[in-house]
């Protein structure tokens, strides 16, 4: 079990105030450690540690990032210790993609050895950095971000709540879910949100 909180608006709202705010009410959910990344001109900001949400923020400031959108993650870890490098949000080769995950990719031995194969570089021991780069792989035979995301899903096995970001897109955010709680909420025309308990 994990806690995912996403958010993306074209209000002058102070985004990574909102990430933290949002992802501390899902501490309950895993407190194993915390992360937040953000988009902002065309760079991925991220910020991620081993340990409980105030910890980490007296750390890093994990209130202060750039941008209109950003995702934020607290885990309860089940492939991969507890470490920093275990931390989501986990990234692509090029730091384009950025991925939190609530759930367990059963098969993601299989996928990190065709990946390595095809001379992806991994950073973490989880299973859920297999998704950035299998997102990665399908957007170079050409497919956009949705359908890319929409392929890769149809080789991963097992449950999932998933929020992923792209650097050329700054204003989206895309959620996917099965097995794995994850509610949206709309301002409508501000705000849209995330997260995996109402």
């Amino acid at each position: 079990m994990c806690g995912i909180f996403g958010v993306v608006t074209n209000q002058d709202i102070p985004i990574g105030k909102i990430a933290l705010e949002g992802i501390k009410r899902l501490e309950y959910r895993g407190y194993d450690s915390v992360g937040i990344v953000s988009q902002f001109n065309g760079k991925l900001f991220i910020k991620k540690d081993a340990g409980k949400i105030d910890e980490v923020h007296k750390k890093l400031k994990l209130d202060d990032f750039p941008g209109k959108v950003a995702l934020a993650h607290t885990r309860w870890a089940t492939h991969g210790a507890p470490t920093k490098i275990n931390s989501h949000p986990h990234t692509n080769c090029t730091n384009e993609i950025a991925v939190v995950h609530n759930g367990i990719i059963e098969n993601f031995m299989t996928l990190k050895k065709e990946l390595i194969q095809n001379g992806h570089n991994f950073r973490s021991d989880t299973d859920t950095e297999v998704i950035p780069h299998l997102i990665e792989e399908k957007m170079k035979e050409g497919f956009d971000l949705k359908d890319s995301i929409i392929e890769i899903l149809k080789i991963c096995k097992g449950s999932y709540g998933l929020a992923i970001l792209h650097v050329n897109m700054p204003d989206t955010i895309i959620v996917v879910r099965k097995e794995s709680p994850l509610v949206i909420g709309i301002e409508p025309g501000k705000t849209t949100y995330c997260a995996s308990d109402i």
